[in-house]
């Protein structure tokens, strides 16, 4: 089981590398650290785990968070209507985005990063992903679009996988700065943790 002490810290160079494709089908290797991710998020929104093993929630892991340089990311999180959206993929491709924009109007976290972080990060309302998902031992080829808040939650994890961390979006000069075409997506407020 991956705990706390097991995600890559801020400041460690992996955070700053690319992710390589991960070969198909997975090794057995691959596939134990996908379902080490899932397992991970699950527990973590449980709250008897968290508390038991020490677990920050989260709805979204990159393999490069775990110490692995591979395109693989799991997101398991609510949306806005309280919709599940469980997505455990493999050489995700993002092909697509809106030019609105959309930012969490409490900002964003990170499991990676041990700080508080001030500012909005400004993505893609809508974006088009080409990816495996993975589901038992099997992967099938799909294209996801993803909006709102499961958009968000995408973006920051795939930046991981591109050697980008939020806080390196966020506007130094004016942290909270909200350009025209960008409207905020309220952080769902019964999220499962």
């Amino acid at each position: 089981m991956i705990l706390m002490k097991d995600i890559i810290k801020e400041g460690n160079p992996i955070l700053r590398t690319k992710a390589e494709d991960v070969s198909i089908p997975l090794s057995s290797s691959d596939e134990k650290a996908l379902k080490d991710m899932i397992e991970y998020l699950v527990s973590s929104q449980n709250d008897d785990l968290a508390k038991k093993y020490g677990l920050r929630p989260g709805v979204g892991l990159a393999a490069e968070q775990i110490g692995l340089n591979k395109k693989m990311l799991v997101i398991l999180a609510y949306d806005e209507l309280d919709n599940l959206h469980f997505y455990p993929m493999v050489n995700p491709k993002l092909v697509s985005y809106s030019d609105e924009l959309t930012y969490l109007d409490t900002g964003e976290g990170c499991l990676s990063v041990d700080r508080e972080v001030k500012g909005y990060v400004h993505r893609a309302k809508r974006v088009s992903v080409d990816t495996y998902l993975y589901d038992n031992g099997k992967l099938s080829h799909v294209r996801l679009r993803l909006k709102n808040y499961i958009a968000v939650v995408f973006q920051h994890e795939y930046d991981h996988l591109n050697g980008i961390l939020f806080v390196d979006r966020i506007n130094q000069e004016n942290p909270f700065y909200v350009p025209n075409n960008s409207t905020p997506v309220k952080f769902p407020v019964d999220e499962k943790k």
